[in-house]
């Protein structure tokens, strides 16, 4: 894709139980549709069904359409086997198109991994499939949000996902830690344009360990760890272990006014450390991206929300930005020439 070209998308309907298709059917006419080439992935007679609900315009788009099974049927706001069948087959079928007819990325709506499990789908969340099915061993799990008062931008990026806390300390290695400011330090820089970051790094225990009196790990390996990476990365500035009771103040302050001290991106550690401040901050903006693919993937920062399924409420803020992310990242690729 030379420079200039149209952006060609894939965005999925996620679990046709939830709110997926209304957040979707909303979003299209509120993002950059002049800037990219949109087509959904999903059941077609669900998504007229959905629009008829909510009395929305049917979409104008072209839609990948992924049939039921002969025996399945969508209960609205409550998703199932079927629902959770459906939604797998849907990304399955918008990441072949990835990673065969050219898209340059795919938006997904949300899942619910209860349903994937009950189809008989056992894989922790859309990232897993993703990866497995593109051969991508090194990926990670980076959010991203956009103060619509300051317009700093707010890149968190999880060293481990989805896994109980109490197996966090056995999961964080100089390996794992190495791979994952590896994969940021690129992503910022063929993705954002920045080549000379500034990264802040969590500490893991209570005020980075108190010099090991609150925990081990800092002074045991990740604070040796830090200074190789500064050796590592001379024109990167990697600021940490920082304590993580004091880590989001700065994005806090940028997002209400602009802070000039601010990182260009934040690693933590473990899930709750780097999305519970994410989410303070920026529910409705908020946007999951997956770094390390061979095609871009954003996906809305929230769930299939089945308590207000097919009634109108949902709201598609975190879906347009989605959408416009995904957009953003392939010009940003254009232009440093990334893209075939």
């Amino acid at each position: 894709m030379g420079i200039g070209t149209t952006v060609k998308l894939l965005v999925t309907l996620g679990d046709m139980a939830g709110i997926g298709p209304e957040v979707v059917l909303k979003a299209l006419p509120l993002v950059q549709r002049a800037a990219a080439q949109i087509t959904l992935v999903g059941n077609r007679q669900q998504l007229m069904a959905m629009c008829n609900r909510l009395g929305l315009p049917q979409a104008d788009y072209p839609i990948i359409d992924v049939p039921l099974g002969a025996d399945q049927t969508i209960h609205i706001g409550q998703g199932d086997a079927a629902s959770g069948d459906l939604s797998f087959r849907s990304l399955q079928t918008a990441i072949g198109y990835c990673l065969k007819d050219g898209y340059d990325g795919v938006v997904t709506a949300p899942i619910a991994k209860s349903a994937w499990l009950a189809a008989g789908h056992h894989y922790p969340g859309q990232t897993e499939l993703l990866a497995e099915m593109s051969e991508s061993e090194r990926f990670g799990m980076l959010f991203v949000a956009r103060s619509p008062m300051t317009h700093w931008t707010l890149r968190t990026l999880l060293a481990t996902t989805h896994i109980p806390l109490r197996q966090v300390p056995e999961a964080l290695t100089p390996e794992v830690m190495t791979l994952k400011l590896e994969l940021f330090l690129d992503c910022l820089a063929r993705d954002f344009g920045i080549d000379r970051p500034k990264v802040a790094i969590a500490g893991l225990n209570p005020h980075s360990g108190e010099q090991g009196q609150l925990g081990r790990e800092e002074v045991d390996w990740l604070i040796p760890w830090l200074t190789e990476q500064r050796q590592r990365f001379p024109h990167s500035i990697l600021e940490g272990p920082v304590p993580p009771d004091t880590l989001w103040l700065r994005p806090a302050q940028a997002w209400q006014q602009l802070e000039q001290s601010a990182h260009h991106g934040y690693l933590a550690l473990y899930h709750d450390q780097g999305l519970i401040p994410v989410k303070m901050l920026a529910f409705d903006q908020a946007v999951n991206t997956t770094i390390g693919l061979p095609f871009i993937r954003t996906s809305p920062d929230h769930g299939t929300a089945f308590d207000i399924a097919g009634q109108g409420i949902a709201r598609p803020d975190s879906m347009v930005a989605a959408i416009n992310l995904a957009i953003d990242l392939a010009k940003q690729r254009q232009a440093n020439g990334l893209c075939e």
